[in-house]
């Protein structure tokens, strides 16, 4: 008896495990969520689901979403889309609201948007409610050399078929800051500039900036134009600048080589001084060489004494400044 007993109670609580790791296992709540919903989706693919590692309710609950709202998609499309790494209800409310505002967008083309980084749900919205983007200040010059600091503003439209591979907004605000330093650029005055803004914008309109990018310009707005530094004088200034240290420079370098050349000559002077002294010094060796050999009488050296003291006496009489007389103390 007791052995029947525990027989039943241990398949009882085995029957309850079963039933209970079913109902784990297996999402009821969602099949009849799907079927209240009045979506197909049978109990065997919520299981082949849960054994591919998706969870049910990413797949179950979008699809249940866009089948209210009267899209053809199905669950094999949905779940290949989570299994490629994309954001399954993203891209169900971005059908959802193309749908509603007449846009054409196709389950694949929003696949693709989505797996390709972008927000598509954010695309279809800026379709619908153009964005305004507000570009940095652009500095520019006009030919008179004044300086002009223009903001605008650039309303753009998302371009479905173009965001697959299209610029961003980063490249919008370049070409429009390029356009704007182009066309202040080839104004005569700033004051042209100052007088009709909107010539920068219309120009800039022209020239086709959205080429190439996931956006469709609508309009470009010059916000501010503030006047700013005389860049052509400044230029001007610092030019003059740069050439005067330059003539200074070579002045400098003139003077050192004139002081070079001078110390140079000064050396050399100095040298054909000692060369002088030197050949002087030999002169009573000379003297005394002739003295002894025979070649020089006394009275050959008293006649060109002579000639000497009448040679200083004829330079004092020429040049009185240079002769100092020797006052003897029997002058005095």
């Amino acid at each position: 008896m007791l052995d029947l007993l525990f027989g039943s109670g241990f398949m009882f609580i085995l029957a309850i495990g079963g039933i209970a790791l079913f109902f784990n296992f297996v999402p009821i709540g969602l099949w009849i969520s799907a079927i209240a919903a009045g979506v197909n989706v049978g109990i065997f693919t919520l299981v082949g689901m849960r054994l591919r590692r998706v969870p049910a309710s990413h797949i179950v609950m979008p699809l249940i979403k866009a089948n209210k709202a009267g899209l053809d998609v199905n669950v094999n499309q949905l779940e290949a889309h989570y299994l490629a790494g994309g954001n399954v209800d993203r891209v169900i409310d971005s059908l959802i609201a193309a749908h509603r505002a007449e846009i054409p967008l196709s389950f694949e083309r929003s696949c693709a948007i989505d797996l390709a980084g972008r927000n598509v749900l954010e695309a279809v919205q800026m379709s619908v409610n153009p964005e305004v983007i507000t570009t940095p200040i652009v500095s520019a010059v006009a030919k008179d050399g004044i300086e002009l600091k223009v903001k605008a503003r650039v309303t753009v439209r998302a371009n479905i078929d173009r965001l697959v591979g299209g610029a961003g907004e980063e490249t919008i605000i370049a070409r429009v800051g390029e356009g704007i330093v182009t066309n202040v650029g080839s104004a005569g005055n700033h004051t042209e500039v100052l007088e009709n803004p909107d010539f920068i914008s219309r120009t800039v309109l022209e020239k086709g900036l959205d080429a190439g990018t996931a956006f469709e310009i609508l309009s470009i707005d010059i916000a501010d134009v503030d006047v700013g530094r005389n860049i052509g004088a400044s230029l001007m200034t610092d030019q003059a600048e740069a050439d005067k240290r330059i003539a200074q420079a070579r002045a400098e370098e003139r003077r050192a080589m004139a002081v070079a050349k001078e110390q140079e000559m000064k050396a050399y002077t100095q040298e054909m001084k000692a060369k002088v002294v030197e050949a002087e010094a030999k002169i009573p060796a000379a003297i005394a060489n002739a003295f002894e050999t025979g070649r020089l009488g006394v009275m050959d050296y008293y006649r060109m004494e002579n000639i000497n003291a009448d040679t200083s006496m004829r330079k004092a009489i020429s040049d009185p400044g240079s002769f100092k007389a020797e006052i003897t103390p029997e002058d005095k």
